[in-house]
């Protein structure tokens, strides 16, 4: 497995190695600690980017040797750019299985009117992405048993962050929990604030739902198959919400005490990302834990 650490010199991005050289990876893993030079704050001092690339070139290579400290093959590189898009372009030509990146943990209104270089990363990645958060001051989550919650809509994107949770080892006693999120159909013209009783019929209402649940349980079934043949604790809970799956999510890792969610991107880019937003990414956002989006 090859994995991209991207970080600069803030404390979010120690958080990544910590979690990093905690975490057990697979067989043969190897990392490649990243920081990248942003030329945009060097335009009209272009005499400074030199300096610039000594100092990075000193970050990524104290990030090496952390993680080679743990028993971890990694290796460094210095890259130049705009840094929401400068790392996804070089997991690509590395290439990169996994991109780790630290949350800032700007508010709402400053990811809004600022944005933030995770959720760049994200939107551009060619590969999964986790971005980590500290869920509490003590040491990285994965240096004891995790709680992962594991959603997933049964799509095939799903499918996929159920296999790649079931092929990584984790660390021992981590449990995991299924968590299906179902969205029922929600007409163009229905106005919002409206309640479903008023545009659906009681009785289709009823079918929607229960084809719903029915879905949601087999899709909650055959990845507890998977999790468990790969050995995995899974918690035997009907974890079945129907509702906006955003919020559904979010509510479920707090409430539960999540260390980690994971889910399947459904790829969307660009206007139509724009337009109809992405679990995914909303998720990844607002979690008060580490998020993982898998992508094939």
């Amino acid at each position: 497995m090859k994995v991209m650490v991207a970080i600069d010199s803030s404390p979010a991005s120690q958080r990544v190695l910590d979690e990093a050289a905690a975490r057990p990876w697979p067989e043969n893993t190897i990392f490649c600690v990243v920081n990248v030079v942003d030329v945009q704050r060097f335009v009209r001092l272009p005499t400074l980017i030199e300096d610039a690339k000594r100092e990075a070139d000193l970050l990524a290579k104290a990030g090496t040797e952390k993680l080679a400290r743990s028993g971890h093959k990694a290796l460094s590189e210095v890259i130049t750019g705009f840094p929401r898009r400068a790392v996804s372009e070089y997991a690509k030509e590395w290439p990169a299985d996994l991109i780790m990146a630290g949350s800032h943990g700007h508010s709402a209104i400053g990811r809004f009117l600022l944005g933030s270089v995770a959720q760049g990363i994200l939107r551009t990645a060619p590969c999964s992405m986790e971005i980590v958060r500290s869920t509490s001051s003590g040491p990285a989550p994965s240096s004891h048993p995790m709680r992962i919650l594991l959603a997933t809509d049964g799509s095939d994107c799903s499918a996929e962050a159920v296999h790649s949770v079931a092929k990584r080892p984790w660390p021992a006693g981590t449990v995991i929990r299924v968590l299906n999120v179902e969205e029922l159909i929600i007409l163009d013209g229905q106005v919002a604030g409206y309640p479903l009783s008023s545009v659906y019929p009681q009785s289709l209402l009823e079918e929607l739902t229960t084809q719903a649940r029915d879905r949601a349980s087999s899709a909650i079934e055959a990845a507890r198959e998977i999790l468990q043949r790969a050995g995995m604790k899974v918690l035997d809970d009907q974890a079945i919400e129907l509702g906006e799956p955003r919020a559904l999510i979010l509510d479920a890792a707090k409430t539960w005490g999540a260390d980690l969610i994971v889910l399947g991107s459904h790829g969307r880019r660009g206007m139509d990302r724009f337009l109809m937003g992405s679990v995914s990414e909303a998720v990844a956002i607002h979690a008060h834990c580490s998020v993982e989006v898998i992508r094939k």
